[in-house]
């Protein structure tokens, strides 16, 4: 049921998250006059509907987005001569860019109130120190160091050795540890299949228990199947002022992992259907089924009910961050390829007035269609990629 639950959510979230977009368009054409006849969310067939002034508001059958109708977005379509001088593409280059625009400014906006508010309300994640204690045993091998516990993986070395949560580590194959870091390094320099002593320090036990353990073979590293206690650890709420930079850099960061991710995208893509989908950042994006699927493995995990809300709000920030991202790409008909074009027609007209030519106006947009179709195959078509590895191939929370 939890699930559902947070599956549900991410869709209402995700819907609002587009139609934020939508109505940053809506309100800037309106404060500039243009007419807008549409606002809906969804497409498809019409299962709501209300007309407000000039704009009709409402619900489609298909909840895949939504959409906002400016008259005259392009000048290709046909416009009443009543509505001429209010269309889209007889608005001053300024204006037209702000509308553009707007939709990306409505998200990243969100992005940071959802942010400021969590900074002041949950409060900032507080890392604290990663211990050698034991916080989980994982129940398998998992196919990848990422990967979950699927139908006939084998049980995991701490498991068959007997860990237990709560037991610390101070020993592992004779080198002595102090924490995380020195445990780490200490599997690190065995190999899969060895067999080593792991000693622990166990609650309720005269003195150290020492077990053998024979480590997995994952990706080709050596796997024991722990997780360490953190220490210290949780949040720390925030002033109005310290929430505010808290957002700022959040984004910035966020922003900062999108470029990572799309820069290593291309050579992740053969890693799509594999168990090494996720040892690259390319191959941890997803689409909207694997996000979905993602927010439903928060409500329903083993978290504190803070920890669950913090993560699900930060993957709404992200998926808006996104949003706006790919919207900037000059590519149509995004609106970055929009702002493209208004851009271009600018620079056009400068470039006229300065040989003392007249403005040649608008750009012929029939001439872009080719590589608008393209641009809108590629991306439709990696997108239904994406959507296929999610459901064979899913991204799982780290356990």
């Amino acid at each position: 049921m939890a699930f559902f639950l947070g599956a549900a959510a991410f869709v209402v979230a995700l819907l609002a998250s587009v139609m934020l977009h939508e109505g940053g368009h809506l309100l800037a054409a309106k404060r500039f006059g243009m007419k807008a006849t549409q606002y809906f969310v969804g497409f498809g067939p019409t299962l709501w509907s209300t007309r407000r002034g000039e704009t009709e508001y409402g619900v489609k059958a298909i909840p895949l987005g939504g959409f906002v109708k400016i008259v005259g977005y392009t000048p290709l379509e046909e416009i009443d001569a009543a509505d001429r001088d209010r269309a889209f593409y007889r608005q001053p280059a300024g204006r037209r860019a702000i509308v553009i625009g707007a939709g990306v400014v409505a998200n990243f906006v969100f992005a940071f109130v959802l942010l400021w508010v969590m900074a002041m309300t949950i409060g900032e994640p507080r890392p604290g120190t990663v211990t050698s204690t034991v916080d989980q045993v994982t129940s398998c091998v998992p196919a990848t160091m990422r990967g979950g516990c699927g139908d006939g993986r084998p049980p995991s070395p701490a498991a068959r050795a007997g860990l237990r949560a709560g037991d610390r580590i101070v020993a592992f194959n004779g080198a002595p540890v102090s924490d995380w870091d020195e445990l780490t390094a200490a599997i690190g320099r065995a190999k899969p299949g060895e067999t080593v002593k792991v000693t622990v320090r166990r609650p309720g036990a005269s003195g150290p228990v020492t077990l053998p353990v024979t480590l997995a073979d994952v990706g080709g590293e050596p796997f024991v199947g722990v997780s360490a206690k953190i220490a210290g650890g949780g949040y720390d709420r925030a002033g109005p002022v310290d929430a505010a930079v808290f957002a700022g850099r959040a984004i910035g960061r966020t922003v900062q992992g999108i470029g990572t991710v799309a820069a290593d995208l291309p050579s992740a893509l053969p890693r799509l259907f594999s168990p090494e989908r996720e040892s690259s950042p390319g191959g941890q994006v997803g689409s909207v089924v694997g996000a979905t699927e993602v927010s439903g493995q928060i409500f329903s995990s083993d978290d504190t009910a803070r920890d669950k809300v913090a993560l699900f709000l930060s993957l709404v920030v992200s998926v808006n961050i996104f949003l706006g991202a790919l919207n900037v790409l000059p590519l149509l008909p995004l609106d970055g390829g929009h702002l493209a074009v208004v851009a271009y027609e600018r620079a056009r007209a400068g470039v006229n007035r300065v040989r003392g030519r007249p403005d040649p106006g608008t750009v012929d947009m029939t001439r872009l269609l080719p590589l608008t179709y393209l641009a809108v195959l590629l991306l439709v078509g990696f997108g239904v990629l994406l959507i296929l590895a999610d459901l064979f191939n899913p991204l799982r929370l780290p356990e």
